[in-house]
């Protein structure tokens, strides 16, 4: 309710005189369309995160950079690092101790060469940092074929799936919080963590198999063993279950950012 209302009703209210409540008028306001947004500036609106889907590997990838420290206090290197949505598993990686786009447009290169999709349709999400939105970075994309996608600006949550790797890594037993001795450490260190995250970590969003077995397939026949290993322990022992045997269906397909109904919503009517 506007200031001047309020202000209206206080004085009537001085005067001995009840009317009715502020809630109350709030809904008279709104039902005569005169509950406008105060002064001329806009009602704010939420803008829609963009939303990916990927049902198989190598649809769509996340990246970000993420800070090491140094041999001294306030000395950084940084950590491009670049993971599959579908699979998790982490399809390109650097150390440098800057952020510059010629070192982004090498680590898509290289993943793309590496995973062998040249031409292949991609998307490719990140935050808005400045190496992300270079133009010869994006030029680059372009040529690439690869769809570029962002987070919005200020938003914190718009890349959770590099957002929780990075938490992955700075929380290993072995992470050196005190810092890298030098550069040459802290690519050391990267390639062992992604070595132990790719091939041994049996990841709880792929339901316990490792992301290059999910990368790969192997994961399907892996899940429907443990799947019958289950049955056979029910089968054997029922009177030690109390319900169906745990679920170890592989994921069909992973959201980045899922759509909520009322955005749903929003788009059909908007296109």
């Amino acid at each position: 309710m506007p200031i001047y209302h309020r202000h209206r009703l206080s004085l009537i209210a001085d005067n001995g005189t009840y009317i009715a409540s502020e809630s109350t008028f709030y809904r008279v306001l709104r039902e005569e369309k005169m509950q406008h947004h105060r002064g001329r500036s806009q009602k704010p609106e939420r803008r829609i995160p963009e939303s990916h889907l990927a049902t198989a590997p190598n649809q769509v990838w996340t990246w970000d950079i993420t800070w090491l420290g140094g041999p001294v206090k306030g000395l950084y290197d940084r950590l491009y690092l670049m993971i599959d949505l579908f699979s998790r598993k982490v399809v390109g990686w650097e150390v440098w101790e800057t952020e510059e786009a010629k070192h982004a447009e090498s680590l898509v290169k290289k993943a793309v060469i590496n995973e062998k999709i040249q031409g292949a349709p991609l998307v490719l999400h990140s935050d808005n940092g400045s190496p992300m939105k270079a133009e010869t970075f994006l030029s680059l994309l372009e040529k690439l074929g690869i769809q570029s996608s962002f987070s919005r600006p200020r938003v914190s949550n718009d890349n959770p799936y590099s957002e929780a790797m990075f938490r992955t890594l700075k929380y290993r037993p072995d992470y050196p919080y005190k810092g890298f001795a030098s550069l040459t450490k802290a690519r050391q260190w990267a390639h062992q963590f992604v070595q132990w995250y790719n091939e041994i970590h049996l990841h709880s969003g792929l339901n316990f198999v490792t992301p290059v077995q999910c990368h790969t397939g192997e994961h399907i026949a892996i899940l429907e063993k443990r799947k019958k290993v289950y049955e056979m322990a029910k089968a054997k022992h029922p009177e030690r279950w109390t319900q169906g045997i745990r679920n170890w269906s592989p994921k069909e397909k992973v959201a980045l950012n899922p759509m909520r109904d009322e955005d749903k919503t929003k788009q059909f009517m908007e296109e």
